[in-house]
């Protein structure tokens, strides 16, 4: 099948740093992310999704058929159910944060029930949403695929493990502070991959970019 025609639906993707392997490689990639599209903000009828644009002030829809949907990357915003908010004086909001996890459940479901779907994976840095989604179906940590951070991220879904490219962890990527906490020097300063505009990133956006090994990887193992 010609890859073009294989729509590659990225959710909440911020950069498209996961999926831009499959668009490189000639995929159709649908990237639903703000300020364009809210994944929550979508029509289901049949085998259709309408996504609703969110930067216009008109009624504008994008119809998606979920047919033609081939995989689906989905990396939910974390904030809410983040290890690092443990202290802060900022209550927590799971209810708010499963809002936007449920949409992309929906998302993926329509089109598994109306569709042909090979694959679909949803990412998060490892933290409570294990609480609501139970244990991963794989764990990794960033350096594994050759970025200088030690992050570990949960995976769930349906789809084959990419195979780690780095086997040791590599020695002096960690920092302690006063504090006691220790974290990577690249999280401390993350750097953007060369072809995103990191003009109007936050620090807390750039920390969110999936790494460039880690994507080719999952390339590799789910064509």
């Amino acid at each position: 099948m010609d890859n073009s025609k294989k729509v590659i639906l990225d959710l909440c993707g911020g950069t498209g740093a996961w999926s831009k392997p499959y668009k490189d490689a000639g995929y159709n990639v649908q990237l639903i992310t703000l300020p364009e599209y809210d994944v929550t903000k979508v029509d289901f009828e049949g085998h259709w999704m309408h996504f609703k644009r969110q930067d216009v002030h008109w009624d504008d829809y994008y119809p998606i058929d979920c047919r033609d949907v081939y995989g689906i990357l989905a990396a939910p915003p974390c904030t809410e159910f983040s290890l690092a908010k443990n202290g802060s004086p900022t209550p927590r909001k799971l209810d708010e944060g499963l809002i936007i996890v449920d949409a992309c459940i929906r998302i993926i479901w329509q089109c598994q029930l109306n569709g042909n779907l090979q694959f679909w994976a949803l990412e998060n840095p490892k933290g409570l949403l294990r609480k609501f989604l139970g244990r991963p179906k794989f764990t990794f940590q960033h350096w594994e695929f050759g970025a200088p951070a030690v992050k570990p991220t949960d995976i769930w879904g349906f789809f084959n493990i990419p195979k780690p490219t780095v086997k040791e962890r590599p020695l002096g990527i960690t920092r302690r502070y006063k504090s006691g906490k220790v974290n990577s020097f690249a999280w401390a300063a993350p750097k953007p991959p060369e072809w995103v505009d990191a003009s109007n990133l936050t620090r807390a956006d750039l920390r969110a970019i999936t790494p460039e090994g880690f994507a080719r990887a999952f390339f590799r193992a789910n064509k």
